[in-house]
């Protein structure tokens, strides 16, 4: 199984003319990689997922899964910044919800959702609602509920970026353990660069708007990782190599000389 953008261009048309969001980007991942695209803010990260799930619709281009050109586009999950649980919902019934979607009966489905929900540590939860939950608690959810639709990639857009700095490094583990343990196609936006290179098997680096692919990084690092990996020195040349690239690409976007 191979997944391919191929040539990607999004536009969106207003008042005030055309923005080019994204403009041939051109990326591979495979089955199981764990993926991470980093770039500055208002590249089009975002919309770039949105595009793969299928939410937005392309200007130009294709994207490839295994051997066929997708229509419908894979079948994905995806999980934001912004948890988006259903607030009248319990935990359980937010991880089952795709499910029911999916027609999958009512046994199953919640012994599949209570499965994730234990996998997040969270079954003393499962009657809870959102406004219940912690912060890092409700990204837990939306990573369960991302996990059990048994999705053939999962699309994660800065899930982390609004957690203090021990939660993200926590839940960045948990990630990784599931992720592992069920070996999907992870393609993972951040603006991080270290979190990028600490869960990534490969990353991205995307330039300002119009979004392009400027290099594609290959992680030189075994699993498991932890912390200690940001004092190698060849993790270090890359952290500033990818720094250097999107440095230049903050400055133009702010006027900024470089």
């Amino acid at each position: 199984m191979r997944f391919e953008v191929q040539r990607l261009c999004k536009e969106f048309r207003g008042r005030n003319g055309v923005v080019h969001a994204l403009e041939g980007v051109t990326f591979s991942a495979e089955e199981r990689e764990f993926l991470c695209i980093v770039g500055p803010s208002g590249c089009g990260k975002t919309t770039l997922l949105k595009v793969i799930a299928g939410l937005l619709e392309p200007t130009s281009g294709q994207i490839i899964f295994s051997e066929d050109t997708v229509d419908g586009r894979p079948r994905s999950a995806m999980v934001f910044q912004e948890h988006g649980l259903f607030p009248w919902m319990t935990v359980l019934d937010n991880v089952a919800f795709g499910l029911e979607m999916q027609g999958v009966e009512q046994e199953e489905r919640y012994d599949r959702a209570r499965n994730f929900i234990e996998k997040v540590g969270l079954t003393p939860f499962g009657n809870s609602f959102p406004h219940e939950l912690s912060v890092g608690m409700s990204q837990r959810v939306g990573i369960a509920r991302a996990f059990v639709a048994d999705a053939q990639m999962l699309l994660m857009d800065e899930p982390f970026g609004a957690l203090d700095t021990q939660t993200r490094l926590v839940l960045q583990e948990e990630l990784v353990r599931i992720w592992k343990e069920h070996q999907k196609l992870v393609v993972y936006v951040t603006h991080d660069i270290e979190e990028a290179i600490l869960l990534g098997d490969r990353v991205c680096v995307m330039s300002g708007r119009p979004g392009r692919i400027r290099e594609e990084i290959l992680v030189p690092l075994h699993r498991p990782r932890d912390l200690s990996v940001r004092d190698i020195p060849e993790i270090t040349e890359i952290k500033w190599h990818i720094w250097e690239m999107l440095e230049d690409e903050v400055r133009k976007s702010l006027w900024i000389p470089s």
